[in-house]
């Protein structure tokens, strides 16, 4: 290790080097602590480090993080402009294989001047959506908390996973995609609606299928809700009828939403983002914050060790023996679609 560490430092006094900034290293290595990557989707997902900058010690970059669902080029300006040293996109802004880069493509042309600036991306995703603790039993504690409750105060229940992980890594037994909610005790539809427009800050209402003939309050007491973030077709629906009484997602396909009123189910539909974008400042942020002092305080600590004695211990000693970070949510992020009235 010791002489790894002295082989990354070689080069600190010139302008690039070959590996990202020991602060970026400590954010991947506690990201992959708390939503292992073996949990992600590999089907279709692509998480992880997506672009590692390399550290330049004449460029130093700030020990801050950048929090977003998107990574829009107005994430990236305001992230160059913060100087922050990595940004975590929860949705991988490089989803397939790219033949080029060049500056043509907006996606491309942020991950070129993000690399340029020395901000690195690690996109964590569907790790997020499957761990306990994650996406998906945020936003069911979010349809089950009345907003004027303590925080953890929740109705009743009983949770389980709709798809349990096959092989979760120690101390995850409970990942998997989806959750599911039975209540002790079944109640109306209109309070799980009024929990959601009131914690995702929904003052104008939200969209809501319901079986034909229905209105909310014609509905029977539900005694199950089921959640998904994103894109919930292919978890909240099974051989095409739905695992609960009211299915909460982001978005649902035509057809499946159809599919899911005739079988008697409700379906609130929050928009794809929408659905993600409160767990980053609800929860995200303060697991991050927790467990990267931990994790810095070790990288500090081991790097420190390696260079003791080494020509480059003195240019970096000021640089490692900064404790503080901040981790903060995009100012910038929002979901594309907005909704205009009349008025």
């Amino acid at each position: 290790m010791i002489q790894s560490a002295l082989r990354r430092f070689s080069t600190m006094t010139s302008s690039n080097s070959t590996s990202c900034s020991p602060f970026t290293r400590a954010v991947v290595d506690s990201m992959r602590k708390l939503y292992p990557e073996c949990l992600a989707d590999k089907s279709f997902d692509n998480t992880g480090l997506l672009l590692e900058s390399p550290f330049s010690f004449t460029r130093r970059q700030k020990n801050s993080v950048l929090l977003t669902i998107d990574l829009t080029k107005a994430v990236a300006n305001e992230a160059i402009e913060r100087g922050d040293s990595i940004i975590i996109a929860y949705h991988p802004i490089i989803f397939r294989g790219l033949k080029s880069l060049t500056l043509n493509d907006p996606q491309q042309d942020s991950l070129l001047r993000l690399a340029q600036n020395g901000i690195s991306v690690y996109s964590p995703h569907t790790a997020v959506d499957a761990a306990p603790g994650g996406m998906a039993d945020w936003l069911l504690d979010v349809a089950l908390q009345p907003k004027s409750s303590p925080r953890g105060t929740f109705a009743p229940h009983n949770r389980s996973v709709i798809y349990p992980e096959q092989n979760p890594p120690p101390g995850f037994e409970a990942a998997g995609m989806g959750r599911i909610a039975t209540l002790k005790q079944p109640g109306p539809l209109k309070l799980v609606i009024a929990n959601l427009m009131a914690n995702l800050d929904k003052p104008d209402g939200i969209p809501i299928a319901l079986p034909q003939g229905k209105g909310i309050l014609e509905m029977p007491d539900i005694r199950t809700i089921a959640t998904c973030a994103g894109s919930g077709s292919s978890i909240l629906m099974k051989n095409g009828k739905p695992v609960a009484d009211v299915l909460v997602t982001g978005e649902m396909s035509h057809h499946d939403a159809l599919a899911a009123i005739e079988n008697g189910a409700a379906v609130v539909s929050l928009f794809h983002s929408d659905s993600e974008r409160g767990y980053l400042s609800a929860v995200m942020r303060g697991k991050l914050e927790e467990a990267l002092r931990g994790e810095w305080d070790a990288v500090r600590a081991q790097e420190a060790a390696a260079l003791a004695g080494s020509d480059g211990e003195r240019d970096i000693r000021d640089w490692l023996s900064d404790s503080n970070f901040t981790v903060s949510v995009s100012e910038m992020d929002h979901d594309p679609y907005e909704i205009w009235t009349s008025s």
